[in-house]
């Protein structure tokens, strides 16, 4: 039986590290190169073990591999990149950036006695070459086809895909092509006319700005024409006020309100769904659109407002609960065989949403269902591989509406498009994407939107500096810019415990000060009810101490190292222990009335979604003598996420998947909003450290922000460094 890899006593690393370029001739000195890489955490066990499966799928009978170590090579990284979030292998920017193919350096490397780095082993390979050894039919296709592995892109900008992930982007590609396309029809484009009364009454004109143009009104108009629509924007631009006004305008066309004729005219309302990719996401969105509605005038727009009203959507769900996860397989219950009940899909966070996701969102859609996608495109894209909102919205900063698009616009909103945002040129998806781009919670006097702003800022680097430094020093009392060294556990308590809110000196004094988690343990301690109260009594309890901690939420960067979520969680248990605010036994307890914990796997059968947060807290025990102390239970309370304000309490034991979450990573933090948030950068550069990290971290803080500094120039740095995620759908 052959082994699964060469015999690595041919290529020894003191030649290897001698001569790394041997690694793409000889099998046994890439297979020793590899592991090396994988040992030091540069690149995963499973890039390896892919590369190994084709080199034994490629092997003959006589032991010949007929996969050259060039390709294997290739494939090792194509898979790397999918763990880092790119789609695919870029040849041409590999070999113009070699070392940025690998997680180089992973945190906390302290790069003593390195492995030879890919600048060294690729030094002299030219792309044609690389080009030239990828050409083995059996595993390298350009196009459908069985083979693992697929090349595309152009001769001189070449992109290697593991196969599943080519055929991820041609479905997005194909499918919101054909709901484009279907959208040129003129049958397919509602009349403006009809359109105009319904948009006036949902969005009444301004008094203080009558002649600015409302961009959530044409946001609305112009996903009520197309069955594939994009509404991007930034915190507090009203993403979620423009789309229940959306889904109104959809229901009153669809019950043939406001004296129009259309199509289902009077009786049948539209199923519509609403969903989001995580239930922290969900949960929110469920809370903002319930109130939206709720609050909705109606009046003037439907004969009976309040069944108008009734067929607006409520409930929220995931993303994996809509399409039907099943155990064990990547396959949904809804899929092109078994479509989704529904006529509108609306997607929140879909900044979120990965390319496999995507795909199999668009997959299960009805052929003439409408799909909306909402996300804020400067975010941080999802954790799996794809950036699929800021592929898409690439371009939505400038508009680039065609004449024929403007005609229509200002015929459905009697609002003309500004000259900068069209184009004679401008592509068919454009027509589809909408960009809101006022925010009406951070005004010019908060320094949390000027600093989104200058992070955001497309100027040069001298330029976004002063814009950044600017908005540091200005003194907006929303704003706190914090610098703490990596020994002093004393200001990095103070913030924890009190939030510091000496460091706003500049803050109202009719706000509420910006608080710590004192705040949200103080609640649980002083509101607690007494033993022998009754069960609802314990749920107000819970959702107050569940809306104190909301008030305050440490986020960083990275997961290891002492500014990471691991170092943090465990120098804030030791701050809150001396403070006698917890009781952990010194650590030595993993469960303690207190203890917040952020759920990382969705759990169907708890109904506990990726990203719900829950407090640990005491009560009775049933049967308990009142006020036996020694005779509680440790519950930890969970939001329902239904939109409705029911606690759900589940036992310790039951729960699988959690973390502590006195601190959390900017990712997780995706979804959520806190009052007070503070973003700790960390010590040492790192490549996870981004424009789009700083930023989503920053946007977090509803109504203070303090920025944290624990080295020199990491802010500076990650604001001029992008999220580049390769993919073929910007292209």
């Amino acid at each position: 039986m052959m082994p699964d890899t060469p015999n690595h006593t041919a290529a020894p690393e003191a030649a290897l590290m001698q001569a790394p370029e041997q690694a793409l001739a000889n099998h046994a000195a890439l297979f020793a190169l590899l592991d090396r890489w994988v040992a030091r955490g540069w690149l995963r066990s499973l890039d390896r073990a892919f590369a190994a499966f084709l080199h034994r799928e490629a092997t003959a009978a006589n032991g010949v591999s007929e996969a050259s170590p060039l390709l294997l090579l290739a494939a090792a990284l194509a898979s790397h990149q999918l763990g880092r979030g790119h789609v695919c292998l870029d040849l041409t920017q590999t070999l113009a950036t070699p070392d940025l193919a690998l997680s180089l350096p992973p945190e906390g490397d302290s790069l003593e006695d390195p492995p030879p780095l890919p600048s060294r082993v690729m030094a002299a390979l030219e792309l044609d070459a690389w080009r030239a050894a990828l050409a083995q039919p059996e595993l390298v296709a350009e196009g459908p086809g069985s083979t693992p592995l697929v090349l595309a892109g152009s001769r001189e900008r070449p992109r290697l895909y593991l196969r599943r992930y080519w055929q991820h982007e041609q479905d997005i590609h194909s499918r919101i092509n054909e709901r484009l396309g279907e959208a040129k029809s003129d049958d397919e484009t509602p009349d403006a006319a009809r359109l105009r009364p319904i948009l006036n009454a949902l969005f009444p004109n301004r008094s203080d700005a009558p002649h600015a143009i409302d961009w959530q009104k044409a946001a609305c108009a112009l996903a009520g024409r197309s069955r594939f629509a994009v509404i991007t924007g930034g915190p507090g631009t009203g993403k979620t006020t423009t789309v229940v006004r959306l889904l109104a305008l959809l229901q009153a066309l669809a019950l043939g309100e406001n004296g129009g004729e259309g199509e289902g005219e009077g009786e049948q309302a539209l199923r519509i769904r609403l969903a989001a990719p995580t239930g922290k996401a969900a949960a929110r969105l469920n809370e903002s659109i319930a109130g939206q509605v709720a609050k909705l005038d109606l009046d003037g727009l439907a004969d009976d407002p309040e069944r108008l009203r009734s067929v607006i959507p409520k409930e929220v769900s995931t993303l994996h609960r809509l399409l039907g996860s099943r155990p064990d397989t990547r396959r949904f219950r809804h899929d092109r065989h078994n479509p989704l009940p529904l006529d509108v899909l609306v997607v929140d966070e879909a900044s979120m949403v990965d390319v496999g996701m995507m795909a199999a969102m668009l997959e299960a859609l009805p052929p003439r269902a409408r799909l909306v996608l909402l996300g804020d495109k400067d975010q941080l894209a999802s954790v799996e591989a794809g950036s699929v909102l800021g592929d898409l919205c690439a371009r939505a900063e400038g508009g680039h509406y065609t004449p024929a698009t403007a005609e229509w616009l200002g015929e459905a909103t009697g609002q003309p498009l500004p000259a900068k945002t069209l184009d004679a040129d401008g592509q068919p998806l454009d027509q589809a994407i909408a960009m809101l781009r006022v925010s009406h919670r951070f005004t010019a006097d908060s320094g949390i939107g000027q600093l989104a702003a200058a992070i955001n800022l497309e100027a040069a680097p001298a330029a976004k500096r002063h814009a950044i430094t600017t908005a540091l020093t200005h003194g907006f009392a929303d704003l706190s810019h914090h610098k703490l060294s990596a020994d002093d556990e004393r200001g990095l308590a103070r913030l924890a415990v009190t939030g510091c809110p000496e460091r706003f000196p500049n803050a109202k004094a009719a706000d509420a000060p910006p608080v710590g988690y004192r705040h949200f343990l103080s609640v649980m301690t002083e509101q607690r009810p007494a033993d022998q109260a009754d069960q609802q009594d314990f749920d107000d309890w819970a959702r107050q101490v569940l809306a104190a901690h909301g008030d305050f939420q440490l986020l960083c960067a990275l997961r290891r190292g002492p500014w990471g979520v691991e170092g943090l969680n465990e120098r804030v248990r030791q701050a809150l222990e001396q403070e006698k605010l917890i009781d952990s036994e010194d650590g030595r307890q993993r469960w303690y009335p207190g203890r917040p914990v952020l759920v990382t796997k969705n759990d169907y059968g708890l109904g506990l979604m990726n990203g719900d947060i829950g407090i640990t807290l005491d009560m009775p025990r049933p049967g308990a003598v009142p006020g036996d102390g020694s005779r509680r239970l440790l519950r930890v309370a969970f939001p329902a996420g239904d939109g409705t304000d029911r606690i759900k309490w589940v036992l310790p034991s039951r729960l699988q998947a959690v973390e502590t979450v006195f601190a959390m990573t900017v990712h997780k933090s995706q979804g959520s909003e806190f009052t007070h948030a503070a973003l700790v950068l960390p010590d040492a550069p790192n490549p996870i450290l981004t424009r789009e990290l700083v930023y989503t971290g920053i946007t977090r803080a509803r109504h203070w922000l303090t920025l944290v500094e624990t080295g020199r120039g990491q802010l500076m740095d990650a604001a001029q460094r992008r999220v580049m995620r390769v993919s073929g759908l910007g292209s």
